[in-house]
């Protein structure tokens, strides 16, 4: 009989970074041009990020539920308040925000 061969690992290099409060982009922008040139797609794992460079990678985290999802970083914002992060609707669906309008969340980048 052969050997079993040992599964992939599938710990991710993550960099935690300043968490705070995430909002998320309306439908009613779909189409909209972001800071990256891309057009807005609500149902994409995108994001909002001031500072992150676009294509970014970042791991946004409900600690509320425990539930995470990777976004990456194609516009620029928010602008609003105390906010760190805009996530697209399928993003703030996936971490179950949708209810809320915003949430505290925390952030980690993934490294390649």
């Amino acid at each position: 009989m052969l050997p079993t061969p040992a599964a992939p690992s599938l710990e991710l290099d993550i960099e935690p970074i300043a968490g705070g409060v995430a909002s998320y982009y309306g439908r009613h922008l779909a189409g909209a041009r972001t800071a990256s040139g891309q057009r807005f797609n609500p149902d994409a794992l995108t994001c909002a990020h001031r500072t992150l460079a676009f294509g970014t990678k970042v791991q946004v985290t409900n600690p509320a539920n425990g539930e995470s999802v990777v976004v990456t970083v194609n516009d620029r914002g928010p602008f609003h308040g105390n906010r760190v992060i805009d996530l697209s609707h399928a993003a703030a669906e996936e971490i179950g925000i949708l209810g809320k309008g915003s949430s505290k969340v925390e952030l980690a980048v993934l490294n390649d």
